[in-house]
């Protein structure tokens, strides 16, 4: 299995390891610490070396941050979160708290006295989070204090070791262009900015730059290291040399200058020496990157990482492989359902047994490298846990009346897939079809948009939520997610949220994903991934459009969906859709799930 069911936290660990992280600072002459869930790529998946969020606390959602300060403390988590915190967490020692509306530096605000220090770990907090972190800590007479080390790291005995995962090189043919126009392209945008070079710390933009992917964190197939590129001769790459066998090494030798992680801050501090002008992303480089260059002399220009348009603009090639995955996964997906349809009436299964049983289709396309994230797995309360992740303890029986939740993924060589489905189990009520259809008008909504160039994501989130306002109901994460090309399934800079302020472009891939989330009953999710296209005219319009090409085809569940509820409008869409999947998907799988197919995707 690519997934663990495992136990990983503890809540009654929090207060001996905040007691022995006090001690520390305390010796260090410190009186308080940040941790945040993040390592010196802040990236979204942390390997193993570097959860010292989730060793002091036993939280282990993708986004939190902790204050540990004199003898008080709270954890920060954003709304997907807030069930689990609570069931993971100490919270006689960490206060639980809101990240987004009720941050860490109004916290800091209220908790920090003067003449106090707070710590952080330099390469763990972007140059932006820490402009408001001093601003705070000056307004209450403090002190902020940029480490070089980290004091997690001094009191966790049994901390892993860094990865050190083989890195492959990735080919041309899927990923459409080779690295060395890439570089030459990245390196004219550096010139067009002023820059004499940039760093690059995103483990996903090196991978995509450098065409090379690797496997040091789960479920995303990636290198981490940094990289460094000159708008005029060779990038260097600071990555573990462990990671490359003998012809990866030469293939990269070709493009760039290979160094060990360890001689990174020598790069940086080159930069400054020399007088250069770099470009950091301060939204993702740490301050320890920024300080680096600036304490030896250079100048920073501060921009969005260079590489995270482009490879968010996906060619054609990488277009054609996400269209090819999504079909095989559809395939994949269209046989568990019909398991999962025969299995579920009878009451035997369970999160895990279901989680595992579609693992095992997706392998069964013998293509499969790992699967894009944790597979959400929900039955009944826990799917109301928008990013529930199912272990031995909190494995639930798929009910019977009861709408389930599965929230899944797989990637492989040439895309990776996300999908989210609801599935009726016995008989539907009412007022659970209601918010089935509700979440449905949204998602249809979404999938059928025109909009004009320069339209953003926060435009677009309204149209998924519309119909749940009018019935006094939302949900508390963002509609959409960018997707990568087999890279991250959460990609930037795109997506269709409320703070989400990138124009959609032709070329990127983005989840659709409205939900509905009663806590403590079950939970409602429908997902598929759209590519940004350029629209048919529309006839009288004045405007070029842009719209959505849906590339997952799987059924939505009918026996959810309240038909009274739909205009005529989305009824054609989803007839639409459906036929579709049966036309495409149909071929693909055996007699027995191609009758089911047929009826599970008959025409309302």
């Amino acid at each position: 299995m690519f997934q663990s069911f495992d136990d990983l936290t503890d809540p009654s660990c929090g207060a001996p390891r905040a007691a022995l992280l006090r001690s520390e600072l305390a010796r260090r002459g410190l009186d308080g610490f940040l941790v945040p869930r993040a390592d010196a790529h802040q990236g979204e998946y942390v390997p193993p070396h570097d959860c010292r969020l989730q060793w002091l606390t036993g939280f282990t959602g993708s986004a939190g941050v902790a204050a540990v300060l004199g003898d008080t403390g709270a954890i920060f988590v954003d709304g997907r979160y807030t069930i689990q915190v609570r069931e993971q967490v100490d919270l006689e020692v960490f206060e639980a708290r809101h990240l987004i509306n009720d941050p860490v530096s109004a916290w800091l605000a209220e908790t920090l006295k003067p003449g106090q220090k707070l710590g952080i770990d330099a390469m763990l907090h972007t140059v932006r989070e820490v402009r408001r972190l001093r601003e705070v800590c000056e307004k209450a007479g403090a002190e902020l204090v940029t480490l070089d080390d980290n004091p997690v790291d001094s009191v966790w005995e049994d901390r892993p070791e860094p990865p050190v995962g083989a890195v492959s090189l990735y080919p041309v043919e899927l990923a459409g262009k080779p690295s060395n126009e890439k570089i030459a392209e990245i390196q004219s945008a550096l010139e067009d900015k002023g820059a004499d070079a940039c760093v690059l710390t995103q483990p996903d933009s090196i991978a995509w730059l450098f065409n090379i992917r690797g496997s040091d964190v789960e479920h995303t197939p990636l290198p981490l290291s940094f990289a460094t590129l000159p708008a005029k001769g060779k990038p260097s790459l600071y990555i573990d040399g462990r990671k490359l066998s003998n012809s990866v090494r030469d293939a990269l030798l070709d493009l760039a200058e290979l160094a060990e992680p360890a001689d990174f801050r020598a790069g940086l501090n080159a930069f400054g020496e020399a007088g250069s002008k770099v470009m950091i992303d301060p939204a993702l480089a740490g301050i320890g990157i920024a300080d680096a260059i600036t304490d030896a002399g250079g100048t920073l220009i501060e921009a969005q990482d260079p590489v995270l348009l482009p490879k968010a603009l996906k060619n054609a090639t990488e277009l054609k492989g996400a269209r090819e995955a999504h079909l095989r996964d559809a395939a994949a997906y269209v046989n568990f359902l019909c398991w999962f349809d025969e299995e579920a009436p009878k009451g035997a299964l369970d999160e895990i047994g279901v989680a595992e049983k579609l693992e095992e289709f997706r392998r069964a396309t013998g293509v499969l490298k790992d699967i894009s994230f944790d597979t959400i797995s929900g039955a009944g309360p826990n799917g109301a846990i928008c990013h529930y992740r199912v272990s031995r303890s909190s494995n639930l029986k798929i009910p019977v009346g009861k709408p389930y939740l599965i929230d899944s993924g797989g990637q492989y060589e040439d895309g990776t897939t996300d999908i989210t489905r609801t599935l009726a189990v016995g008989e539907m009520t009412a007022e659970m079809k209601k918010h089935y259809t509700l979440v449905l008008k949204g998602h249809i909504a979404v999938s059928t948009a025109r909009f004009p160039q320069g339209t953003t994501g926060a435009q677009l989130d309204p149209l998924a939520r519309i119909d749940l306002w009018k019935a006094g109901l939302d949900f508390d994460h963002g509609t959409g997610h960018g997707v990568g090309a087999y890279l991250s399934v959460h990609e930037g800079p795109q997506r269709i949220a409320k703070t989400g302020t990138v124009p959609l472009k032709p070329g990127m891939i983005l989840s659709n994903e409205p939900g509905y989330y009663p806590a403590g009953e079950y939970g409602i999710r429908l997902e598929n991934l759209e590519i940004v296209t350029e629209a048919r005219d529309v006839a009288g319009g004045e405007r070029p459009m842009l719209g959505f090409e849906t590339i997952t085809l799987v059924p939505m569940d009918l026996r959810l969906i309240d038909v009274s509820l739909l205009t005529t409008a989305e009824r054609d869409w989803l007839n639409r859709y459906h036929a579709r999947v049966r036309s495409e998907v149909g071929p693909l799988v055996r007699a027995k799930e191609r009758i089911w197919l047929e009826k599970a995707t008959e025409a309302v």
